[in-house]
């Protein structure tokens, strides 16, 4: 796993393949948690018996539980530590290009394609995420994360400071 300290850091990474991810077993047991936290109940992902005799054979991942499952991945990528905060900003170029059987292992891979970095330091980064199929040529899901990425803030004191004397006129 890579770890960043700073945006400066980020930004001398910038068009780095940040590496892969461990596998992570595609559970029908995860697969029905999404489907209740989304409301999400087609067949297709949902009932093995029906699915079995359905176009792919067997229960398949939503394409937005793999979109989902893209953060806890990343995070056992790369890490941004000794920042402000880091903040989700949207989503480029999401494409589900094959289905993940119930049953199978993903895992992702990241490079960082841009970093930009503004005069206050606050850092805008593209992630190129792909998302394989272990034993599956081919990705299973591509998209570009964007986040924001804030160096930390100079802690203010909380506590009262005295106010000094002033001199008193003379007349």
């Amino acid at each position: 796993m890579r770890t960043f300290h700073s945006v400066a850091e980020l930004a001398t990474a910038e068009g780095d393949d940040l590496g892969a991810s461990p596998w992570h077993d595609v559970t029908q047991h995860v697969i029905d948690l999404f489907a209740e936290a989304t409301g999400d109940r087609q067949w297709i992902h949902t009932d093995p018996d029906r699915a079995r005799t359905g176009p792919f054979g067997g229960t398949i991942a939503h394409g937005y539980y793999l979109l989902s499952a893209l953060p806890t991945l990343l995070d056992q990528v790369f890490r941004t530590e000794g920042v402000g905060s880091v903040v989700n900003t949207g989503v480029d170029q999401l494409r589900f290009l094959r289905p993940v059987p119930v049953g199978s292992r993903i895992r992702a891979t990241a490079r960082l394609d841009s970093v930009r970095v503004s005069r206050r330091g606050v850092a805008d980064l593209a992630v190129a995420a792909t998302i394989e199929v272990e034993g599956t040529p081919g990705p299973a899901a591509t998209a570009t994360l964007h986040s924001m990425v804030r160096p930390p803030r100079t802690p203010v004191s909380l506590t009262p400071q005295p106010i000094p004397a002033t001199a008193t006129p003379t007349p």
